[in-house]
């Protein structure tokens, strides 16, 4: 990813002045009448996200105004700036109250990001915000590590499968001084992962499931347990979805690469945790020995799952996870993964749910996406549909009866049955952009995981 944070620079900065609208008066009666009445001309407002440049007598840019719209303002709000800027350095010369320059910068940087692997003509110059005061480092990681899983969710499954998925998790084991196993294809029955070999037995061999774990930290700290679904294909097995539902089921191996992107963060930063990373991966893919509706799957838990519908397959490979989790008797266990679509259909795309009965969790991770803008809703584990998880012929069953209708609510449960005891908590991410608007680019999005930083840095601090 190229640096668009800096803390110095050797060019000459554009001042950036961020106004809200009940300041743009006072602010453009101190200005010279050229920029009040450029100002006036080009119907600036103040309104959030409306950029006005400012040009000197020479013609370079003299200044940059930049709306903030009514106070408090959303400090994501500054993930639009770069998109409206001409190439250059740009410094923030007015600063709201409330909004830090750590805030600003980091905004600045999710909203520069750009998946042009595949494109012939890519951008190398983009405005780059000069921070100095800030904590550069910082904001750089968490940008690195949300750029990291937004390039994995925009890679196509050609390029990015199961053995890719491995190598970046290998890379970033690497990097860090973090321990890696990888248990793979018919090593996963004799390893106790039935399910997640179930799910992608299908595949070709290139293609295998795997299970991949990653430990990190020091003895004696509490144990973070992070757990995402790494589907890199979903055709929806022999429930085969129709096109438009697979169109974009590249992306659905996202929880793994938010996790990865998570850890990464935990990492870097050094955070007085023990770290491990359960990774389960599969293609749900269609062949001979694809499984069947109606099939009965064991489990890494003992329970044994009637499968009711092949295209509920991230649970599956989730349950072995989960339950590799309690053997490990974590301080705290997150998991991640883009699970259902009745999480959208609640939501919609912008807005993931997260449950856990804990509520001591539940107020940490509200409060921590409220300090960092990484907006969530908290969804009920609502017991009255436990019952409709009930198999004839299985201990559960992975698709529930129609009567209970909430399709996230449900998943959440089935998950709860496999899930370690204490603090737990599932996200139902989406991780992903429908539409493109300046800096929320049409397509890969990181969610959840800058709150759940923010939110492991204070539990644990």
């Amino acid at each position: 990813m190229t640096e668009v944070i800096l803390a110095t620079s050797e060019r000459a900065t554009v001042p950036v002045h961020a106004l809200y609208d009940s300041e743009l008066e006072g602010f453009l009666a101190g200005q010279a009448a050229f920029a009040r009445a450029y100002a006036e001309l080009s119907e600036f407002k103040a309104k959030a996200g409306q950029v006005l440049v400012l040009p000197g007598a020479e013609g370079a840019i003299e200044a940059v105004l930049f709306g903030l719209g009514s106070s408090p303002a959303d400090p994501m709000v500054f993930r639009g700036l770069p998109a409206k800027l001409p190439t250059g350095d740009y410094a923030m010369a007015t600063t709201p109250a409330g909004i830090s320059l750590d805030q600003i910068a980091l905004a600045f940087a999710l909203g520069s990001y750009r998946f042009d692997r595949y494109k012939q003509k890519k951008t190398h110059d983009r405005p780059r915000l000069v921070a100095q005061g800030a904590d550069v480092a910082e904001v750089n990681s968490i940008a690195h590590a949300c750029a990291l899983a937004r390039d994995m969710v925009n890679t196509p499954a050609n390029d990015l499968g199961p053995l890719q998925l491995e190598t970046i998790a290998r890379e970033i084991a690497e990097q860090y001084g973090a321990a890696i196993t990888v248990v793979t294809g018919e090593g996963l029955l004799e390893a106790n992962y039935p399910a997640v070999h179930a799910v992608g037995r299908a595949a070709v061999e290139a293609r295998a499931p795997r299970m991949i774990e990653m430990s990190w930290g020091e003895a004696g700290k509490p144990l973070v347990c992070l757990v995402g679904k790494g589907v890199v294909f979903d055709t929806g097995g022999l429930d085969i979805k129709p096109s438009a539902g697979m169109r974009q089921m590249k992306k659905d191996m996202g929880g793994a690469a938010h996790v990865l992107a998570l850890g990464r963060m935990i990492m870097a930063a050094q955070l007085p945790v023990r770290l491990s990373i359960l990774v389960p991966v599969a293609e749900n893919a269609i062949s001979g020995d694809a499984m069947r509706p109606g099939d009965v799957l064991d489990s890494r838990k003992g329970l044994t799952i009637e499968v009711g519908n092949t295209d509920a397959e991230g649970r599956l490979i989730l349950a072995d996870a989960l339950t590799r989790a309690c053997e490990l008797e974590p301080a705290l266990t997150l998991d991640l993964a883009t699970l259902t679509g009745a999480a959208r259909a609640a939501l919609g795309p912008q807005l993931p749910p997260f449950y856990t009965d804990d509520e001591e969790l539940a107020g940490q991770i509200e409060a921590a996406m409220a300090e960092v803008s990484d907006p969530m809703w908290r969804m009920p584990l609502w017991k009255g549909y436990v019952d409709s998880l009930d198999s004839d012929v299985a201990d559960i069953k992975n698709d529930p009866d129609g009567w209970a209708q909430a399709g996230s609510v449900t998943a959440a449960l089935f998950l709860q049955r496999f899930a370690p005891a204490g603090a737990w908590a599932h996200f139902d991410i989406f991780a992903w952009n429908p539409r493109n608007r300046p800096g929320w680019t049409a397509g890969a999005e990181a969610q959840a995981i800058r709150a759940l930083y923010q939110m492991i840095r204070t539990r644990f601090a």
